[in-house]
């Protein structure tokens, strides 16, 4: 199945889904997936030991003010797979600033049917500091 047929989601904006491109703690190399063919592209492997803090990955059919698809930050327990679809909750946007000028990434944590560990977690506000402050840090 090609990725364009994934919907955005069931409750948008309060259950969406996010193709995953990047995994957390996974080595130093950047993903994209290709918007037309689906495919899986090393787009760089970056110039620091640093890893993603989160799975690192995009709603489907939406567009950003960068012009890409709204890019999702999605806290698991584990690392996902490129390439897999992970039904997501909003818990903020963290406005951070890249080349190209402010660049907005959500925050999310999947779903309670997928995984009930983050139920406690209702806003970007009960996300630890120290969480959000090693966020900050990776996208600097």
């Amino acid at each position: 199945m090609s990725l364009n047929q994934v919907p955005t989601g069931k409750d948008v904006p309060n259950d969406f889904n996010v193709i995953i491109e990047i995994p957390m703690q996974g080595d130093p190399v950047k993903y994209e997936v290709d918007k037309e063919s689906g495919a899986i592209f090393v787009d760089r492997f970056m110039g620091t030991a640093m890893q993603y803090p989160t799975n690192y990955g995009y709603v489907p059919h939406t567009l950003s003010d960068d012009g890409d698809p709204v890019d999702v930050l999605v806290m698991t327990p584990v690392p996902l797979i490129p390439g897999v679809v992970v039904r997501c909750r909003p818990l903020g946007v963290l406005l951070m600033e890249d080349e190209a000028g402010l660049d907005a990434k959500v925050l999310a944590v999947p779903v309670d049917k997928v995984c009930g560990l983050y139920g406690h977690l209702k806003s970007h506000t009960d996300v630890s500091e120290w969480r959000l402050n090693m966020i900050a840090h990776f996208f600097e």
